[in-house]
């Protein structure tokens, strides 16, 4: 099979996974970032675990919407600049057509009870998902059983749940943890060798 017939195919694949995924998640970045997961991971094999993690952390850490920005990091991986234009759009047509049809009704959807129920509704049903993200990506930092990431990560839940700590501060000193911390490992290995 040529090149091209497979990077197509490849596009295709990624653009309806991620109209998919973008169609039926609610909730916010974390929620999309778990299905990408389960998908990209789980079953395509596309990305590895850590590497999942690391764009986890990118787009997280990165301004703008954590799906549009995990579509990114996610569709550059897979296919490069063709990979992440098919992944932004598949991901942002969705929302945009869900908000432009709740917009045009929004006067009806605001006064209706059954909506205002389904969706409090929904809002149980993303907390249980942001748990699922919450626990399978500590799970993986526990599983590395390094004290520093250990540390990082409880030192970062008491920051936000015992002292309020912003997030945005909480993220930058984790990065700025990391950097010092990819600085120190290369330094002992140039020292090695």
């Amino acid at each position: 099979m040529p090149e091209s017939t497979k990077q197509k195919g490849a596009l295709r694949k990624l653009f309806f996974t991620m109209l998919y995924i973008s169609t039926f998640t609610f909730g916010g970045g974390f929620v999309i970032i778990t299905f990408m997961k389960k998908k990209f991971v789980d079953e395509l094999h596309w990305i590895d675990e850590t590497e999942m993690l690391d764009l986890t952390a990118l787009a997280q850490s990165s301004p703008g919407a954590i799906a549009v920005n995990a579509a990114i990091l996610v569709g550059w991986r897979v296919a490069g600049f063709p990979g992440m234009a098919v992944a932004v759009l598949a991901t942002i047509i969705p929302p945009m057509v869900i908000l432009s049809v709740i917009s045009f009704f929004y006067a009806a959807f605001a006064a209706n009870t059954y909506v205002a129920l389904v969706l409090k509704g929904m809002q149980a049903g993303v907390a249980a998902v942001i748990l699922d993200v919450v626990v399978g990506l500590g799970a993986n930092v526990v599983k590395t059983k390094s004290i520093i990431h250990l540390a990082i990560m409880a030192a970062a839940f008491i920051a936000t749940f015992v002292y309020g700590v912003n997030v945005i501060y909480i993220i930058l000193g984790a990065a700025a943890i990391g950097i010092l911390l990819a600085m120190y490992d290369r330094k002992r290995k140039e020292e090695r060798q």
